[in-house]
């Protein structure tokens, strides 16, 4: 019997939507590691697209690490970190955490957790719950990655929280609102590295914005770990600040190559969390051997190889900072291994992923809704195992293809 299936209907219409505003993302798979040469499709692309940014990702010692930590813990926990599924590899790597910030956090503890988009909903959703419904305000920077938009707008939901957007490039925007803001309890929330611009919070002056008008700071490094500071802390590092007023995200499968992220705050904060974090509560804890090789990775990136390695990316950005240029497309100033450049339009975007597939590049267009109307661009992103050679060769590509295309709006 044929009846009316209106959700299908109604599905289709919208993917059809998708297409004609050239907005349908598609999947592409590999059949290699992660690295800055990967089989796509059974083809060999340059890939200057992952968040691999010190190449950790196929690291033999993590892939050791990986093994050992399988041999010895198996490959699953069985439960939550509050059933039976908290174990010693577990421990040992919050602890390990928890010293890489110490020197920036008072009292520093760190949780852990499978992605960084379940720590964001944590951290956000879980801190608003320290006070009744209505009495918390909450400040979120507007090129906030999607997890902390998301994380906002649920504790909003349950809270009755004031959201305020602001800009995180005109801190007006942020101190102006907090100034007649009768709450007594506020939150700022931004990304540290903002991950489609590659710029950098100003902590310094958020930090003295938020003991101004008593707010708790959020920053969410997940760009940052890794690879800013001298032994790889992050944005923290990076500022040379310390402040109790700060809970710290980072994430640990983009510089630190494996999977997860974690929490860091003063043991205060983490505590609660561990009570009242829904996500955290009620999730399955990540594998420990995951938890193992991010132990090894963490010793990778305070080592003098994690160093040479900074050392080489930073190399490899100033290159890019300083000879790329183009006659009508956009290089964003970012002193970050992500080094977006602006197309405009989403047809102009797509067209130059294209033609960059054809020469062996990997290096897909970023559209709407991820980045604002109008603003589509390539993110070209760097890794640490990336020669110069590698650089100079995509970027005489890259002046080719922009002679190629018909500058667009």
């Amino acid at each position: 019997m044929n009846k009316k299936f209106l959700a299908r209907n109604v599905v289709q219409d919208q993917l059809e939507g998708l297409d004609t505003k050239l907005l349908r993302r598609k999947l592409r798979t590999t059949f290699s590691p992660c690295d800055v040469k990967s089989n796509v499709d059974q083809r060999e692309l340059k890939a200057f697209c992952s968040n691999d940014y010190l190449g950790f990702a196929n690291h033999p010692k993590l892939i050791m690490a990986m093994t050992e930590g399988a041999k010895q813990y198996g490959v699953g926990s069985g439960a939550s970190h509050l059933i039976s599924g908290h174990s010693i590899t577990h421990d040992l790597l919050e602890k390990k955490l928890a010293s890489f910030e110490s020197a920036h956090i008072p009292n520093a503890r760190a949780l852990f957790f499978s992605t960084g988009y379940l720590a964001n909903i944590t951290a956000i959703t879980g801190l608003v719950r320290l006070v009744n419904q209505g009495e918390a305000s909450i400040y979120s920077a507007a090129l906030n990655h999607a997890s902390i938009i998301d994380g906002v707008k649920l504790a909003s939901a349950q809270s009755k929280a004031k959201v305020t957007i602001f800009n995180h490039l005109d801190l007006e925007s942020l101190s102006t609102p907090l100034k007649n803001d009768q709450h007594p309890f506020k939150i700022i929330v931004l990304d540290g590295v903002f991950s489609m611009d590659g710029d950098i919070a100003p902590v310094k002056e958020l930090i003295e914005i938020a003991q101004t008008y008593d707010a708790l700071l959020i920053i969410d490094d997940a760009h940052g770990f890794g690879v800013l500071g001298k032994q790889g802390h992050g944005i923290l590092e990076h500022f040379d600040v310390c402040s109790e007023r700060i809970v710290y995200l980072g994430t640990l499968g983009k510089a630190a190559g494996v999977s997860g992220a974690f929490i860091c705050a003063s043991s205060p904060f983490i505590e609660w969390l561990i009570q009242k974090g829904r996500p955290y509560i009620y999730s399955t804890a990540t594998p420990p051997a995951i938890a193992h090789a991010l132990y090894a990775s963490l010793e990778l990136i305070e080592s003098d190889e994690g160093i040479h390695r900074r050392a080489h990316l930073n190399e490899l950005i100033d290159i890019w900072r300083t000879e790329m240029n183009f006659k009508r497309w956009q290089k964003m100033k970012s002193i970050t291994p992500i080094q977006p450049v602006i197309l405009g339009s989403n047809a102009n975007a797509l067209a130059a992923a294209k033609l960059l597939d054809e020469a062996g590049y990997w290096i897909p267009a970023i559209r709407p809704p991820t980045v604002p109307e109008n603003s589509a661009r390539l993110r070209i992103t760097l890794s640490a195992n990336h020669t110069i050679d590698d650089l100079r060769a995509l970027m005489r590509t890259l002046e080719a293809i922009e002679q190629s295309i018909v500058h667009g709006g």
